[in-house]
């Protein structure tokens, strides 16, 4: 296959003090350890994304920790920052030739603290649980993917490029990964999201459009002049009401079941005695794999038309925002193969196969043709005022990548 790093993406070498990187075999200096201080180290350091909350951390200080963590261990660090403050380190531990490579992803930013319960960035542990925000979603599988990945190429030189992705800016527009698969590729992929244990082979996409309901403004005395759009956007709220009713008694996805669409935001007018000229809604549809923007945006002007031919006055303006695709995964891949025996084994019973109806990066993995699927650790509380992850799925997810990688890798 092609280089994993193209030549003008420079390394940016470990930090001051570690040993210099081997050009190939396994990397040099400590030994990986216990996922479990790393991810208590990674809760504690602010992460907070500040598109989602304004005055947020964002990644810098805790991509910092990751490159001396990897640093350390000899691998080859490459920091990308296009957006400043807003980092995403990709770490590689070159193979000696020859071999399949592997990237593991994960995201460093996490959402805000809001009302969570306690210090969100003092980790605690009890009962068998990491406590504090990031511990679930997701520092527990940028710990355990760190782990494995130092774990598998202190043991022995592999043939394939181990490719360690701490991605900045999943939690809003994940343009961290999209800013490392401009530069990076490998064989293979696993996106260590939180999955209880479980391996997800597909998940939804989004699109988000804006429709724009025209009307006239007017005196609120002089209906013969106003056209009031906020109420001729109800016919397109009841209209998307029965959309939604259709997609759900549809067959849908063998996993994810339906598609779905929602009315998320409404907007219009401008004081009690004025016609509103403009009604505008925000819709999000939630797409499974066989549908797209193109096809949700279609599915929406499909019943806009209608409205405009059957209701007196009715006009509009259609507008696509931000959409992600749908994501499924080939269960016969080699790298779904190797996951699942492995996380068999460890088990000691077939995995759960499962879906998510949310969206995550393994779409942009697949789309730049890296096969790819999803698997972390058990826990709770994403974006929630208590957030947790169980010590021993951790472990377990390390063990299991730490043996994905070596298979694969050799």
């Amino acid at each position: 296959m092609p280089p994993v790093v193209p030549p003008d993406v420079p390394p940016t070498g470990p930090p001051p003090g570690p040993p210099a990187t081997p050009p190939t075999g396994s990397p040099a200096g400590p030994p990986s350890g216990d996922p479990l201080p790393l991810l208590e180290r990674l809760i504690a350091v602010d992460s907070v994304n500040p598109d989602l909350s304004p005055g947020g951390a964002g990644e810098s200080a805790v991509a910092d920790l990751c490159a001396q963590w990897l640093g350390e261990r000899g691998f080859e660090l490459h920091r990308l920052e296009r957006r400043p403050g807003r980092p995403s380190l990709v770490a590689v531990a070159r193979g000696t030739g020859g071999g399949r490579s592997l990237m593991l992803n994960g995201h460093l930013d996490t959402v805000a603290y809001g009302t969570y319960d306690g210090d969100p960035l003092t980790p605690r542990v009890e009962d068998g649980r990491i406590h504090g925000r990031g511990a679930f979603d997701m520092k527990s599988g940028v710990a355990a993917m760190m782990a494995a990945a130092a774990r598998a190429t202190a043991a022995g030189p592999l043939r394939g490029d181990v490719i360690v992705a701490c991605v900045a800016d999943e939690e809003h527009a994940s343009s961290g990964t999209e800013e490392v698969l401009e530069s990076f590729t490998a064989d293979a992929a696993i996106v260590t999201e939180p999955s209880l244990l479980e391996v997800t082979l597909a998940h939804k996409g989004f699109a988000w459009f804006e429709i724009d309901v025209l009307g006239l403004a007017a005196h609120g005395s002089r209906p013969d002049l106003g056209v009031d759009a906020i109420a001729k956007a109800g016919h397109f709220l009841v209209a998307l009401e029965e959309l939604g009713l259709r997609l759900a008694a549809s067959g849908g996805h063998r996993l994810l079941g339906p598609g779905t669409v929602h009315a998320s935001l409404i907007e219009g007018g401008e004081g009690p005695s004025t016609y509103p000229a403009r009604c505008r809604i925000t819709v999000e549809r939630r797409t499974v794999p066989g549908e797209s923007a193109e096809t949700v945006r279609a599915e929406l002007a499909e019943i806009l038309d209608r409205l405009t031919a059957t209701v007196p006055g009715f006009r509009y303006e259609l507008r696509g925002g931000l959409h992600r695709d749908p994501f499924e995964a080939d269960q016969e891949s080699p790298i779904a193969r190797v996951l699942l025996r492995q996380v068999e084994r460890a088990l000691g019973r077939p995995p759960v196969i499962r879906a998510e109806p949310f969206w995550t990066d393994c779409a942009l993995l697949a789309r730049a043709g890296i096969p790819c699927l999803l698997f972390g650790v058990d826990g709770g509380g994403a974006h929630a005022d208590t957030e947790w992850a169980e010590i021993a799925s951790v472990e377990l997810v390390t063990d299991v990548l730490a043996a994905t990688i070596t298979e694969f890798c050799a």
